[in-house]
């Protein structure tokens, strides 16, 4: 006999409910919750709030719920509100009650205002450092690269600023007042070019108009990563405007490396975007190993350049300090340019006319030009240990390492800011580095630990058996055992 569905009637009373027996011992959230401590934060925010008024949502649950909102993927801060009381787990993790009262959605972006994005990076950092703590990271070798973040702003927020008349717009004023301050900040405003020079947008000033490719431009941030070889580690992430160049943050991602592992790099593996020769020397000075293609070498293959012969093909007399010549002809240097820290080696136009090997080496009406840096010498030899074996090899898994990394973070909605303006996209990005290096403390941490009390029970039993003591195996269950010393 088919059953029918019998009418929806509510049960009056619940008893005995209870959420840490509601949620399954192996959920993520449960893993996080063991893992993540977020006892620092009431005490880096306390300056943010005062002695009267009503009580504010505590900070670790304001800033597990901007967890929850990254690490679900939450369209907003409302659905996510809205969805909360729901979510049996989203509760648990929170620690509330199933009847507990939700906060309005505008708690979180209040606690961004008030916070800024230093709770975050520290969040960030404690992070990265469990993950060493847990045998996760080598330091030795990283990976750098940058990816584009979309702007929340539309191309048609995009005024011209010579355009406008800036006596009648009040408003204009205001925003010209907002450049102003972020061309003053520095670092921000670093590359800019002159697009953003004249162009902005009114709805999210930081943003800069990018093309990428061949593809349409558009208002858009950029995040520079570093990642680590062994487990893919995100150890140092930094958000700039879109038309910063990648190139001049390849040192600073070295340098955040460096204060937030604790380990030295020995190994900087990129593209051919970072291989300028400021990066080749400030890497030499390090003694860092640059596997990164040499960005010359790139242009060279240019279609123009192609044409024309290489540098390498005129030899340099560090004894009379001149060039040679395909021809056989004497180049001597003719100005040096300090801020350029590199010298010019020339010849006579008029020699050139009358070479047979003109047209293979230039199109110049002045005849040949050779540049040479201050710091030649130094930068023949890391161009040269680019092109190594090991290099290659490098570059080759770089590309899998970076858009493995990259991809993995577009699950977490780093493709487009939630926020507009660049200190809340930085918050942004370190909630979607700090989500993708929990899930694989998650994934790693405990195997990877385990194996090293192996490694130092098995180098205990060396010594012990050395020595002539004896000594008792304990077993577990997943086959992996620790030695223990016992006394005969």
């Amino acid at each position: 006999m088919m059953g029918q569905e019998p009418p929806r009637q509510p049960q009056l009373f619940y008893t005995g409910i209870n959420l840490e027996n509601r949620i399954r011992k192996n959920h993520s959230l449960r893993r996080i919750e063991e893992m993540l401590d977020l006892s620092f934060v009431s005490k880096e925010v306390e300056a943010c709030y005062g002695y009267n008024g009503n009580e504010s949502i505590p900070p670790p649950v304001i800033l597990k719920l901007m967890l929850l909102l990254v690490f679900y993927n939450v369209r907003s801060e409302r659905e996510l509100m809205d969805t909360l009381p729901e979510r049996l787990d989203w509760l648990w993790f929170l620690g509330y009650d199933i009847d507990a009262a939700v906060p309005d959605h505008s708690v979180l972006s209040k606690a961004r205002r008030r916070w800024g994005v230093n709770v975050f990076r520290e969040l960030f950092e404690r992070v990265v450092w469990q993950c060493v703590d847990a045998g996760l990271v080598d330091g030795k070798k990283i990976f750098v690269d940058s990816s584009l973040i979309e702007a929340d702003a539309s191309n048609n927020s995009v005024v011209d600023r010579q355009s406008l008349r800036r006596h009648v717009s009040e408003s204009y004023r205001k925003l010209e007042e907002r450049l102003e301050e972020s061309e003053g900040s520095g670092e921000d405003s670093e590359g800019s070019g002159k697009v953003n020079d004249r162009y902005i947008s009114t709805t999210d000033s930081d943003a800069s108009v990018v093309r990428h490719k061949s593809g349409k431009a558009r208002l858009q941030y950029k995040t520079h990563r570093a990642v680590d070889v062994a487990h893919r580690i995100i150890t140092s992430t930094e958000v700039t405007p879109g038309a910063v160049n990648e190139a001049h943050r390849l040192i600073e991602a070295v340098d955040q490396h460096h204060e937030n592992t604790r380990r030295s790099t020995e190994v900087v593996v990129a593209d051919s975007k970072y291989g300028t020769k400021e990066n080749y020397l400030a890497c030499y000075d390090r003694g860092i190993k640059a596997h990164i293609p040499d960005l010359k070498g790139t242009q060279d293959k240019a279609e123009r350049r192609a044409l024309i012969f290489p540098i390498e093909a005129f030899a340099y007399d560090a004894a009379t300090d001149t060039y040679i010549c395909p021809a056989g002809e004497c180049l001597k240097r003719r100005s040096h340019h300090k801020s350029r820290g590199s010298s010019d080696y020339g010849i006579s136009g008029k020699i050139c006319d009358a070479c047979g090997l003109k047209e293979q080496c230039t199109k110049s009406k002045a005849g040949r030009t050779v540049h040479r840096d201050n710091r030649q010498d130094e930068l023949d030899v890391m161009r040269e240990k680019s092109r190594s074996y090991a290099s290659r090899q490098d570059i080759k898994l770089r590309q899998h390492f970076m858009e493995g990394s990259f991809g993995n973070s577009a699950r977490y909605g780093y493709k487009r800011s939630r926020w507009r303006g660049l200190w809340r996209v930085k918050i942004q990005d370190y909630l979607v580095a700090i989500i993708q290096n929990i899930t694989i403390l998650i994934r790693h941490g405990t195997k990877v630990k385990m194996a090293k009390i192996i490694a130092l029970a098995e180098r205990r039993l060396a010594l012990i058996t050395a020595t002539g003591e004896h000594v008792r195996h304990r077993f577990f269950s997943n086959q992996l055992y620790v030695m223990e010393l016992v006394e005969v």
